[in-house]
């Protein structure tokens, strides 16, 4: 029983080694540590979700499975910029950010993984997943969570519509 946790963990807790890109410095140091992303990836607590995941993932059946942190961060950032599973997997490849706020330790040109691999993970982790990466978010932004304002778009935006009282009904 003990070698199975032992290859789970091994498995789940894969971590590449800090190679340097240059002679003098790591990915990590080529980056502005004041970006918000790399503030951001340095705040959340990566283990909670490791934790509760990983009961959804095996040493054994099937191929082996992105790493916890990668998915949830694409999560994370299809959430902030709003975009699509295609688009965030898409500019994955393209932003350094993105790719140290998945734990990445070397820049890559290659996706992470195929769009539909984040409709797999959000069915796995379920909504109970989903609401413990909500609840990170609100733990992160502490004070802010709590803020009584809200901003809110309110612009109305004139429709086309026509009403029986239009005098254009009437020229027809």
């Amino acid at each position: 029983m003990s070698l199975k946790i032992l290859q789970i963990c091994i498995m789940l807790s894969k971590q590449k080694n800090s190679a340097q890109i240059g002679f003098y410095s790591s990915f990590e140091e080529q980056l502005n540590h004041s970006h918000p992303l790399y503030i951001l990836a340095n705040r959340i607590d990566w283990n909670v979700f490791e934790e509760a995941f990983k009961k959804h993932y095996s040493a054994t059946q099937g191929k082996p499975a992105k790493p916890i942190r990668l998915m949830v961060s694409l999560l994370i950032l299809k959430q902030l910029r709003n975009l699509s599973d295609e688009s965030v997997v898409g500019q994955w490849a393209e932003n350094a950010y993105y790719q140290y706020f998945g734990g990445e330790k070397l820049f890559s040109v290659k996706p992470p993984c195929v769009p539909t691999e984040l409709v797999e993970f959000r069915k796995r982790i379920g909504e109970a997943g989903s609401e413990l990466i909500f609840k990170e978010s609100i733990r992160i932004n502490g004070k802010d969570a709590d803020d009584d304002n809200l901003s809110g778009d309110t612009t109305v935006q004139e429709k086309n519509i026509t009403y029986p009282t239009d005098d254009k009904l009437y020229k027809r």
